[in-house]
């Protein structure tokens, strides 16, 4: 018997792609397709689900990582794989953290994604050793702490500096030390150049400013 496979996924391509490789296999059959995170918990409550590949930023905002969180304490036994294309750097340990059984990045990645669905179906846990590798100004994504992508990541908010200190628990001063040393490393003149660019390649989204 096949299994039941839920694909939540806003964009047209990879969501008929993925509707493609399970309707290629004998070992997956597809259920259904959404566009929007906040409906999967509701498939899962009106059919049997075996399965979801579940993109992160998906239609009118709504994250699938917490759409993720939510379908795990009520059904612990369906298994998720995170699927995007975003570099996030803090997505993987969300997704550990909350019990997302694999993470799968649409590009330039070795394993298929039907190779990752039929071992996440055996029990395995497949997920990348890091991130994808992006070059921002004179710098790579995984050239900077995660300290200073913490603060990264709070100034796409547009906060100041006293603000992301009282939020991370640091000092104002240390604020300021990363900050220095991100522009250093990038040779960005601005912290706004700096954001900018941060925030459009999907290095840092802050839910609060951005939505997934």
């Amino acid at each position: 018997m096949a299994y039941k496979v839920l694909i939540v996924e806003d964009q047209d391509i990879p969501r008929e792609l993925f509707k493609i490789y399970i309707d290629a296999s004998e070992e997956f059959e597809h259920l259904l397709s959404i566009s929007n995170a906040s409906a999967a918990l509701s498939v899962c409550q009106n059919n049997h689900v075996d399965l979801i590949l579940m993109d992160v930023m998906t239609e009118l905002e709504h994250s699938g990582l917490d759409a993720a969180e939510a379908i795990k304490k009520q059904f612990p036994d369906i298994r998720i794989i995170i699927v995007t294309s975003m570099p996030e750097y803090s997505w993987l340990s969300r997704a550990r953290k909350i019990g997302v059984d694999s993470f799968w990045y649409k590009d330039g990645q070795k394993s298929s994604i039907l190779d990752v669905m039929e071992r996440t179906m055996k029990g395995e846990h497949i997920y990348p050793d890091e991130t994808p590798l992006i070059r921002i100004g004179n710098a790579t994504n995984h050239e900077f702490t995660e300290r200073e992508l913490d603060v990264l990541k709070e100034l796409s908010t547009g906060d100041t500096n006293t603000e992301i200190a009282e939020r991370l628990y640091i000092s104002v001063a240390t604020v300021k030390s990363h900050i220095q040393h991100l522009m250093e490393k990038t040779g960005f003149k601005t912290r706004t150049e700096l954001v900018s660019e941060a925030r459009g390649l999907g290095i840092v989204i802050n839910d609060r400013k951005d939505k997934s």
